[in-house]
């Protein structure tokens, strides 16, 4: 009976074994990368989404009591005054 000789037969089976190792060692280095980037994109909307959270709660801490007739100006630009004379067209002169 024929052996085959251990040593290039194990050369053959080490050299795989090694190329299987180097690519799985490549996509974990991918695979890393890509988890770091999420993490970091996470925290970014987790702050954004903080930041419309707090400008949200402060327009409703501005709403009137629903008691309140009143209309309010949220976005706190100026709001000139009505005149009932104002209820008319705009004449041009």
């Amino acid at each position: 009976m024929y052996e085959p000789n251990p040593l290039s037969s194990g050369d053959v089976g080490l050299d795989a074994l090694s190329a299987s190792i180097q690519r799985l060692s490549e996509k974990i280095a991918l695979v890393s990368d890509a988890v770091k980037n999420l993490s970091q994109n996470r925290v970014h909307l987790e702050g954004k989404i903080e930041g419309a959270q707090k400008r949200i709660q402060h327009i409703l801490s501005r709403l009137p009591e629903q008691s309140d007739g009143r209309q309010l100006n949220l976005l706190g630009e100026a709001i000139p005054p009505t005149n009932a004379e104002d209820d008319s067209e705009p004449t041009t002169h």
